[in-house]
């Protein structure tokens, strides 16, 4: 008894000081960054190298950016989530694929950085652009989205696909009428978890797709994210309120996504039920 009290005294204790250092920071950047946030601060171009003015082109990038990495990343990682969870049996090379996956997703991102500089920015020609950038995020994120959602897969019950199969129906059929709506929340978590990431990564991004302050009009324009532009505004000691700005922006972005989507999925849970 005394040891199940001392082992739940820890880790109350570890959950409230993680929830302590989170709310420190995040309380921390809107204290600063929340009186620099206006209409003309999210809608003006910055001036200055960013001394003056708004934010609005490192808001379209970081947008442009994670939604093409989500848009590359998603469909491949779902995919090959389905084909290890569905379409193999355990194996030597079934085995391999997780390992590396498990190992791409503990690169650190600046290698990312310079992987995506070397193949996409200056082996295919594509310069420092959005595309450039988006391709890199997308191998980036590719890894937690695979896992994830393979996890999600996995967790749909057996019985669910007896079912399926007793009625008559085929591999792909249970897959996209069974097993697929079930696993949909972990799936979408883990396409969340890239969202965020894309949206708060810098160093791979600042390799890729540049740090142009002009607004980006098509894919092989360069763009600066909000991440990028925090980082560079905060290093230079350029405009550390304009900088704080920004930080609150992006965290209160990556905060209403995400409680967007816990909205979503809450919905599309209760009509399942």
């Amino acid at each position: 008894m005394r040891g199940d009290r001392l082992a739940a005294v820890l880790l109350w204790g570890a959950a409230l000081l993680t929830l302590g250092v989170l709310l420190a920071l995040v309380g921390h950047v809107l204290a600063r960054g929340l009186p620099v946030v206006d209409r003309e601060f999210l809608m003006a171009r910055p001036s200055s190298m960013g001394r003056a003015g708004g934010i609005f082109p490192t808001v379209v990038g970081t947008v442009a950016l994670a939604a093409l990495a989500v848009a590359v990343a998603a469909p491949l990682g779902v995919g090959t989530a389905i084909y290890l969870a569905e379409y193999t049996r355990r194996g030597r090379l079934v085995e391999m694929i997780r390992f590396a996956t498990d190992s791409l997703a503990g690169v650190p991102s600046i290698l990312f950085g310079l992987f995506g500089f070397l193949l996409f920015v200056v082996r295919l020609g594509l310069g420092w652009s959005v595309l450039s950038g988006g391709l890199t995020l997308a191998v980036m994120i590719l890894p937690t989205i695979i896992r994830t959602a393979e996890e999600a897969i996995r967790a749909v019950p057996e019985s669910y696909r007896e079912v399926s199969y007793a009625l008559g129906g085929t591999t792909g059929q249970t897959v996209v009428r069974v097993v697929l709506p079930s696993a949909l929340p972990g799936i979408l978590t883990g396409i969340l978890l890239g969202v965020g990431r894309s949206a708060g990564e810098t160093a791979a991004v600042i390799f890729t797709a540049g740090t142009a302050l002009r607004l980006p009009r098509s894919l092989l324009d360069p763009a600066r994210s909000m991440s990028v532009h925090f980082f560079i505004l905060a290093r230079e000691g350029i405009s550390p309120d304009n900088a704080y700005g920004t930080a609150a922006v992006l965290v209160l972005a990556i905060t209403a996504v995400n409680l967007t989507a816990y909205w979503l999925l809450q919905r599309f849970q209760a009509r399942r039920h």
